[in-house]
């Protein structure tokens, strides 16, 4: 099992990040490789990723959200195995800190060699990068929900 931790600061107050975050839709927007995610129920969401140029499909789970907190997940079976959290913190008014840790277990020959050359988290870095330019672009969020896991 590996493990990413990554942060990045938004200049947008913790509610609009908390609530495009969880948009998880919009995710392929800003994150790369990602292809597709449908939000089956308030706790499942179902995605399509290229992973080391191979498209591979899983379900993942919700095991805790809280507004303007944090949100954790797990992975179901399937063609991936990872966990993580993303948490929200408040750096003044009109600024929040973002920050994503990723446990992963990389599978096969290829996911193994980009895991050791650092692929993972120049791919997690980028895509804090890409979530903060899509958020402050935009200056609001594309939806929210607010509800609790």
């Amino acid at each position: 099992m590996s493990q990413v931790e990554e942060s990045v600061e938004v200049a947008v107050p913790v509610r609009t990040a908390y609530d495009q975050w969880t948009q998880f839709e919009s995710f392929p927007k800003f994150m790369d490789g990602v292809e597709r995610i449908e939000q089956r129920t308030d706790s499942v969401t179902h995605w399509v990723a290229k992973i080391g140029g191979v498209t591979k499909e899983f379900d993942a789970k919700i095991t805790e959200q809280i507004p303007d907190e944090r949100v954790a997940w797990t992975t179901l079976g399937g063609e991936v195995e990872q966990a993580g959290v993303v948490t929200f913190h408040r750096l003044d008014d009109a600024r929040t800190k973002v920050m994503l840790q990723l446990d992963y277990d990389p599978d096969g020959i290829a996911e193994n060699v980009g895991d050791k050359l650092g692929f993972v988290q120049r791919q997690v870095t980028g895509d804090l990068k890409r979530f903060k330019e899509f958020i402050e672009d935009r200056g609001h969020e594309t939806g929210a929900w607010r509800g609790e896991i």
